[in-house]
C-alpha cells in the first residue's frame, strides 16, 4: 500500500476516516468520540505515505475537511491532537531516517545462499518499523536470534505484538551498538548508506555482515547483489576493516 502513487493513500485514509465518523455517529456514539476515533484512524493510516510532509498531510486531512465542511465546530485544542500523535508515532530526531517502507515478505529469501549465519545468530533489524522487516528475516532463518530497534514508541510496541518471538527495543539505530549482531539489515535512505557502513566497520566483528534493501554504499564494493522478486536489489556487504 505505501508504494501506491500519489494522491491514492491520501484518499484511501481520508475516505477510510469519514466512513469511520459516520459509522459512529449512527451507533450513537458521542461526536467527540467518533471525532477522537476518525483523528486516530488518520494517523495510523499516515503510515501508508512515503514523505514526512505527506504523512502530516494525512493525519490533518480529516479534521481540516470536517471544519470546512461545517458539520461540526472543532475546538482550537482538537488541532494539537493529530499533531501530538503524529509526533509520538514519527519523533522529530527520527525524520533523518527512511520513511516507513515495508519490507516484502519474499525479499529475503535468497540470503542464506550468500550468507552463511550460526543457526542461533544475532540479527538486527536496523529500524525496524512495524516488524516487515523481522518477518522476512525470519522466513529466511528460522532459527536466528532476531532483534529490533525503532525509535518510535508505537511503531516499537506494534512491532513487539506482531513479532513477539523478537527482541524489539525503543533506541537509536545509530548510538546503539551493533557489536552483537552478527548480520545488520537495513532499508534506509541513500544519503545513510556511507554511514551504515561505516558504523558496521567499527562497530561489527569482522566477518559480519551488512544487508541493505534498494540502496547501496556508494564507493563501496559489495559482497554480492541479489535480486528479490519485484527486481529490487539487495546489497550484501562482508565486514572487514577500513581501508581494506
Amino acid at each position: 500500500m505505501s508504494r501506491l502513487p500519489w494522491p491514492l493513500p491520501a484518499l484511501f485514509v481520508w475516505a477510510a476516516c469519514w466512513g469511520l465518523f459516520f459509522v459512529l455517529l449512527q451507533a450513537a456514539v458521542a461526536p467527540w468520540q467518533a471525532l477522537a476515533g476518525a483523528v486516530l484512524l488518520g494517523v495510523a493510516g499516515s503510515v501508508l505515505a512515503g514523505s514526512w510532509w505527506r504523512r502530516f498531510m494525512l493525519a490533518l486531512g480529516f479534521p481540516l475537511s470536517l471544519a470546512l465542511s461545517g458539520l461540526m465546530a472543532l475546538p482550537a485544542g482538537w488541532w494539537l491532537l493529530p499533531l501530538g500523535l503524529s509526533l509520538l508515532v514519527y519523533p522529530i530526531n527520527a525524520w533523518r531516517d527512511a520513511p516507513l517502507f515495508p519490507t516484502p515478505p519474499a525479499a529475503l529469501l535468497g540470503l542464506p545462499a550468500v550468507v552463511d549465519l550460526a543457526p542461533d545468530a544475532w540479527v538486527l533489524d536496523a529500524g525496524c518499523g512495524l516488524g516487515d522487516g523481522l518477518l522476512a528475516l525470519r522466513r529466511a532463518w528460522p532459527q536466528a536470534r532476531l532483534h529490533g530497534i525503532e525509535w518510535s514508541w508505537p511503531l516499537r510496541w506494534a512491532c513487539a505484538l506482531r513479532c513477539p518471538w523478537a527482541r524489539v527495543r525503543r533506541a537509536d539505530i545509530w548510538r546503539e551498538s551493533w557489536a552483537p549482531y552478527r548480520l545488520v539489515y537495513l532499508f534506509q535512505r541513500p544519503e545513510s548508506m556511507a554511514r551504515a557502513l561505516a558504523k558496521a566497520r567499527s562497530d561489527m566483528v569482522e566477518g559480519g555482515w551488512l544487508v541493505s534493501l534498494e540502496f547501496e554504499v556508494p564507493g563501496a564494493a559489495s559482497s554480492a547483489c541479489l535480486r528479490c522478486p519485484d527486481g529490487r536489489p539487495l546489497w550484501v556487504y562482508r565486514i572487514v576493516p577500513a581501508g581494506s
